[in-house]
């Protein structure tokens, strides 16, 4: 348990993190492939490209940690994969076509979250994309009972969901800052027990995931920046 002045300085952090990671992000449609090599690096690329060969995309899923648009610009940008990312629908859609413009400009393909969502990322995935999915909130609030850091919430199941219609890895990934620099960390493929009934299959995978989350962010806590509530009755977001 963190004393007040630790926990001080996390809450600190994170937000200094925050507005690095937006803007990073801002700058980075205009950074050449080469700037964005030079101030990126990456653990266990290969786990990609082994999902690829094996004929069909990734399945990336994050936790809101560090900068995560730097791994999807170097992947559209220097490594040429093609990029899907599901994304939160903002409001005024002029808001949320600015966003989706300045990311495909640094090559990721923006699908909206909401009904038509599964249906093309499942297509994205079979077609070899590299899909990205920031899974630790359940912005819909039909999320699978996950226990995180203690205290249960949910999480989104739908990586698992995509990860069953497709035989596409799950790989939980993380981007945190080190000092001018991103570097990416990708863990092996989550077990995803091809044996089990859906739902069984879905709650178990789900779970898995959390677990991960957890290793990540106690990686480096301050750079975790969930500004909304996570826990059920809870107003603390992180």
């Amino acid at each position: 348990m963190a004393t007040d002045e630790e926990l001080e300085v996390l809450v600190r952090q994170a937000f200094a993190t925050y507005g690095r990671y937006w803007a990073d992000s801002f700058q980075l449609a205009e950074l050449s492939p080469e700037v964005i090599d030079r101030h990126f690096s990456v653990e266990n690329y290969n786990l990609i490209l082994e999902a690829q060969e094996r004929g069909t995309g990734a399945i990336m899923v994050l936790p809101h940690l560090g900068g995560w648009e730097w791994a999807a610009a170097w992947l559209g940008r220097v490594a040429n994969k093609p990029v899907t990312a599901a994304v939160e629908r903002l409001e005024p859609d002029d808001l949320f076509e600015w966003f989706r413009d300045l990311r495909e400009s640094y090559g990721v393909n923006v699908v909206p979250l909401g009904a038509s969502a599964l249906p093309q990322l499942v297509k994205a995935v079979k077609d070899g994309h590299v899909v990205c999915l920031l899974s630790d909130r359940d912005i819909g609030g039909t999320g699978v009972g996950v226990d995180f850091f203690g205290e249960p919430t949910t999480m989104p199941g739908g990586a698992a969901l995509l990860a069953r219609r497709t035989g596409a890895p799950i790989l939980p990934t993380a981007v945190y800052f080190r000092d001018d620099r991103s570097h990416c960390v990708i863990r092996p493929a989550l077990d995803t027990h091809p044996d089990l009934k859906l739902r069984d299959y879905v709650e178990t995978v789900t779970k898995q995931m959390a677990a991960v989350f957890e290793e990540l962010i106690d990686a480096d806590p301050g750079q975790w920046h969930v500004l909304q509530p996570v826990w059920p009755g809870s107003d603390v977001a992180s």
